[in-house]
């Protein structure tokens, strides 16, 4: 794919061609001009991982752990190396544009989308969102940061009204993509899908002039999230470039209709279609080639960094009496939920097929000596655990038979169209695609897998469908899917709930189960619009257990162990693109299992995983807590990394956790309420809101511990008021321990300022590693002007004030260790970067 002279190129373009550059082909691809040498770019979701074309049977990739474990490293070169990782996947993908990272704020821990983020902390947030961005284009993939702005909840997305202060909006919502623009200038950025005081982001002129091309003099791509775009020539006019997918909702014929009525002027149109060629352009240097197949990464360099990632991500929350690093050698119980079920990613378009995962069971198998006792402990899912992984098909392969068909199942003469094996029976159909069958309004297709249980008893099947689906085991009919319908959560909030069947099984019988499908057509649920044709279908299994028997298996097991390892927290089910958390609290009997465990055995190591915050009432009993998030690919292995002290844990929250949800400050204002949410808040989010009421927090931002001890000393800030810049330097020493890291956290505090202004806010941070016993002194540097300001609603700028500042240097926001002082000599006004 060569480069072009876009001056050029846009002198030549037909107003038809033009206007066809404005929107998308499909879903993943942009519009060519092959006479004039425009090829086609495709784009591939990429928060924590670069799927590819395809929701449906796509090509494995890599995962990386989730935002919030991303955010918790602290580590901006390990950031970077993941970014070039995402390049790499990209290029294999014959992908040219990464729709990440996302850098949504985390006003509350029930966001359904809270896990793609860093943290709640504006600085943080764009800091290691410039470092990604940093390393996915050094492979020349362009990075496109999202949601542009204000998309902090999954509630009425698409309407929703976010009524946000300006002073917030700078501080907090837009500051994250001011300082990516400013560290590493992604070469696109993704519109929100919601109003931000009114105004449709996508439509917004304030947002993507304004502020964007104007103040900070963006000269990158804007596109809309997918069907994001609710208008044709306000969005155009506004200086939204690129309206994806496609085929196109506002534009095509809308835009020459705009033309004609001189609502859109040709120099407009030439703005938006100059930015989309120059991103051609720049795409050309990543070396991929237009409609390059789709292969794979899947390498010993490849694992080794997501097991870094995985590792270096995990934070140890709690450690009374030194229960953590556990023995190799000592007799191991494992249980829980999440023990044998790899979590590694959350829900919604973050989530993709992996290379391969490792449960915490299979990380903790592989350290241990000794013979290793599982249980499960009670159930904990939101809906059944897909069946496919435990199928084979009737050549003996791991998964499930998928057939597509024309004609009904009432048709017995109907032919097969399509046959596919497929690994798992969590199966979405928006970008499915066949010749006999593109352009159908309806298909339908059986999925039949061979299941063998390993104990007899009752088990439960789910079926969950965008479309229409019945669920037979040996011609039984055990769940009917199709006859009543009853509106879900599923496949972006166009599906159903999940329906239930049970039924009895035998140990070591093999029985058939086949799921007879009709795509979103047949559906019977009213639903506003459709998201694509085709349709989803979800099939999931589940032994049924009593809880009470269950929980005492699980105390007999702990009991009978030197040491206890329990695997508990949410999934991709609770934690999901398309609706938020109801509440913080663990799902089913969770909490009641942790309690008995505890009792049973107070060498238990908690072991949660979730990518935000959850309820702990258990949290005083328990000696050893992990916060493991969802760590992608090599989540398991690097969880025993770090329990059994093979990697020495460095990860540090990168959002506050509440004690209970009413605490968040975002509590009485989450949620849309008749089409709007106030951020009541205001800049008062996370530790920020924690400190200025003294509200007592489970756990403070910034906190994490380590294996090693760390002493902080000789604080020195140095201000040059000629270069406008603060050195700080400090002195950090492993003072017992292994070999480990720390993070050195600077924050900043006001003595008197003429606004209220937060006890103290993060402005910068490094990670030092250290052998046992050394010393290093750690230097970094500020701009005063963005170590000082707030904005200022009267000047509409940032502010900093004639003043005395506090530079506290910690280990958390609750832990600060040194403290220092240093003046500015005058008040000043500033905008831009």
């Amino acid at each position: 794919m060569a480069s072009i002279d876009v001056e050029d190129v846009l002198s030549q373009l037909t107003t038809f061609e033009k206007i066809n550059l404005l929107s998308g082909i499909d879903f993943w691809h942009t519009y060519p001009v092959e006479r004039l040498g425009v090829p086609s770019l495709r784009l591939s979701d990429g928060p924590n991982g670069v799927r590819g074309t395809r929701f449906f049977n796509g090509v494995p990739a890599a995962c990386l752990p989730c935002g919030t474990a991303l955010g918790a490293t602290w580590n901006t070169k390990l950031l970077t190396d993941a970014g070039r990782l995402l390049g790499v996947e990209s290029k294999a993908k014959g992908a040219h544009v990464i729709l990440g990272p996302t850098v949504n704020m985390q006003r509350s821990p029930l966001g359904g989308r809270g896990f793609e983020s860093f943290s709640e902390d504006p600085i943080l947030s764009g800091i290691s969102a410039s470092a990604i961005i940093n390393g996915i284009q050094s492979e020349n993939v362009i990075a496109t940061i999202k949601h542009y702005v204000g998309n902090d909840q999954e509630d009425e997305r698409f309407a929703v009204n976010a009524v946000i202060s300006n002073r917030a909006l700078r501080e907090i919502y837009l500051l994250p993509f001011q300082i990516a623009i400013k560290e590493s200038q992604p070469n696109a950025i993704m519109t929100a899908y919601n109003k931000v005081n009114g105004t449709h982001v996508s439509d917004s002129s304030f947002f993507l002039q304004d502020i964007l091309r104007r103040e900070w003099a963006y000269e990158g791509l804007v596109m809309s999230d997918w069907f994001g775009v609710y208008s044709t020539a306000n969005s155009v006019n506004a200086g939204l470039d690129l309206e994806m997918p496609g085929g196109s909702g506002f534009r095509g014929n809308l835009i020459e209709r705009s033309i004609n009525a001189n609502t859109i002027t040709r120099h407009t149109l030439d703005d938006r279609v100059r930015n989309v060629l120059k991103l051609v352009d720049k795409a050309a240097a990543s070396g991929i080639a237009e409609n390059a197949p789709e292969s794979t990464n899947n390498t010993a360099q490849t694992s080794a960094v997501l097991r870094q990632l995985a590792a270096e991500s995990i934070v140890v929350l709690k450690n009374e009496s030194s229960v953590l690093p556990l023995s190799k050698d000592k007799i191991t119980a494992i249980i829980g939920p999440n023990a044998k079920i790899a979590t590694f990613c959350g829900g919604g378009s973050a989530s993709l097929l992996p290379y391969s995962v490792s449960s915490p069971f299979d990380g903790v198998k592989a350290k241990v000596s000794k013979s290793l006792k599982y249980v499960e402990g009670c159930a904990a899912y939101k809906m059944k655990p897909t069946l496919g992984r435990l199928c084979k098909t009737s050549s003996g392969k791991n998964g499930v038979i998928f057939r597509a068909y024309l004609e009904p199942p009432s048709n017995p003469s109907r032919n097969v169209v399509d046959e596919i094996e497929l690994p798992d029976t969590n199966i979405m159909l928006m970008d499915y695609s066949h010749p006999v069958l593109d352009g159908k309004p309806v298909f339908y297709a059986d999925v039949i897998g061979h299941f063998t249980p390993d104990s007899s008893g009752m088990y439960e099947f789910g079926l969950t469908v965008y479309g229409t689906a019945k669920l037979y085991v040996d011609g039984q009919l055990v769940v009917d899917n199709e006859t009543i319908q009853r509106k879900g959560e599923s496949f972006f909030n166009f599906g159903t709930i999940e329906e239930m069947g049970k039924i009895d099984l035998e140990a070591g019988k093999t029985y058939e189960v086949k799921v007879e499908f009709g795509s979103s057509s047949t559906s019977k649920l009213e639903t506003k619009g459709q998201l694509v044709s085709g349709g989803g279908v979800r099939i999931g299994i589940a032994k049924i257990i009593e809880r009470d028997v269950e929980i005492k298996k699980a105390v007999e097991a702990a009991k009978a162990a030197d040491q206890v390892i329990l695997n508990i927290g949410l999934s991709g089910d609770w934690e999901s693109e398309g609706y938020d958390r109801q509440h913080m609290k663990l799902p089913g009997a969770t909490d009641l299992l942790v309690d008995a465990v505890l009792d049973a055995n107070p060498n238990t190591v908690v072991v949660l995983q979730s990518g935000t915050p959850v309820e702990m009432p258990w949290i005083a009993k328990a000696k050893a807590v992990v916060q493991a998030w969802y760590g992608g690919n090599e989540a398991g292995n690097g969880i025993a990394d770090v329990i059994f002290g093979d990697f020495n844990p460095s990860g540090r929250l990168p959002l506050s956790f509440p004690v209970k949800v009413q605490d968040n400050p975002a509590y009485l204002n989450y949620k849309s309420e008749r089409g709007r949410t106030l951020y009541g808040e205001d800049i008062y989010i996370g530790y920020r809101y924690y400190e200025a009421v003294e509200k007592e927090v489970l756990f403070p931002f910034g906190h994490g511990l380590s294996y090693s001890t760390f002493k902080f000393s000789e604080l020195a800030v140095k201000v040059d008021h000629a270069a406008a810049t603060l050195t700080i330097n400090t002195t950090v020493t492993n003072i017992s321990g292994p070999a480990g890291s720390e993070v050195v956290q600077v924050y900043v505090h006001q003595h008197n300022p003429s606004i209220r202004r937060p006890p103290k806010e993060l402005k910068a941070f490094t990670k030092v590693a250290l052998a046992a016993g050394e010393s290093k002194t750690v230097e970094v540097v500020l701009e005063i002007k963005r170590a000082t300001s707030f904005w200022d609603e009267i000047e509409n700028a940032w502010i900093s004030e004639k003043d005395t500042y506090d530079v506290l240097v910690g280990s958390s926001s609750a832990d600060i260790k040194l403290r220092a002082q240093f003046e500015t000599d005058k008040t000043i006004w500033w905008k831009g970067l």
